[in-house]
């Protein structure tokens, strides 16, 4: 029999998780994965939360089993699952278990959320997503409210021992995801990182990518990618990065919703070293 105690921390906990789900798109609109540290020793065990915010500044987004489509670490050795406990901040722990790049990915099954067209269409606008405003604007329904599904689809890099070019990102199969054509953590001063944009493993081009430094929150790279899905982003400086993205389509018609909505971002950190002068 349940005491009241844990009764009660039951009921903070449906009441947390369920304003992490329902509250991320209407105050805030990215989630990033932070992992504990970005450049850890082998045998160490990391924790990564899930963050939910603005300007790498968030709430905690805790451990729901039923938000989670994959969530995975990827390494030299292979994939397998990010454990955790149900409810849990941080959302998950890793152990380093090979040297190299480790790619860390969280993918969610789709939450319904539904936005007065004010802030509906702000979105569109700060988001680059211009040929859903000009179907909204073609139908009649700039100034109506919009249902929408949205998913998640995040990862973050993570450096254990010696980094080499040959040591690369890969992808999750995730609906969106985010690909870096190099290894961040080779960056030399002046060089930019390439990036690549998939949806649903096919290019994604003419996509708004957004990248921006913790420590230069307002100071934001956006950039279209071309038609193969790729983009070049100037990495002015070291510290914490997040590059992101979205992609938004018609909703099916059997979905009670309007749209469907993918949001993809990418993390990592470079120490200090790797980059000293800024790329214009």
């Amino acid at each position: 029999m349940r005491t009241r105690s844990t009764r009660r921390r039951a009921v903070r906990l449906a009441v947390l998780l369920l304003t992490a789900v329902t509250a991320a798109p209407v105050l805030a609109h990215d989630m990033w994965i932070e992992p504990s540290a970005f450049a850890p020793q082998l045998g160490e065990l990391i924790t990564t939360r899930l963050l939910v915010g603005q300007d790498l500044l968030g709430d905690p987004l805790p451990r729901n089993p039923s938000l989670i489509r994959q969530f995975v670490v990827e390494d030299p050795g292979g994939r397998r699952p990010v454990v955790g406990r149900d409810g849990g901040d941080p959302a998950g722990v890793v152990r380093v278990a090979a040297p190299g790049l480790l790619v860390i990915g969280y993918s969610s099954n789709p939450s319904r959320v539904e936005l007065p067209a004010e802030k509906f269409n702000q979105y569109l606008v700060e988001e680059g997503l211009d040929a859903v405003a000009a179907a909204r604007s073609r139908r009649g329904e700039s100034n109506r409210p919009a249902r929408e599904l949205f998913s998640r689809c995040a990862k973050s890099l993570v450096a254990s021992g010696p980094q080499t070019a040959s040591q690369g990102d890969r992808t999750l199969g995730f609906p969106l995801e985010i690909v870096v054509g190099r290894n961040p953590y080779v960056l030399r001063a002046g060089e930019a990182l390439p990036v690549s944009l998939v949806y649903e493993g096919r290019p994604l081009g003419g996509a708004l990518i957004v990248a921006f430094n913790r420590s230069r929150p307002s100071d934001k790279v956006r950039i279209r990618t071309d038609r193969d899905g790729r983009a070049m982003i100037p990495i002015s400086t070291s510290g914490f990065w997040l590059v992101k993205a979205v992609h938004m389509i018609a909703a099916p018609s059997a979905s009670d919703a309007d749209w469907t909505s993918y949001w993809a971002s990418l993390t990592f950190e470079l120490p200090t070293a790797a980059t000293t002068t800024a790329v214009r």
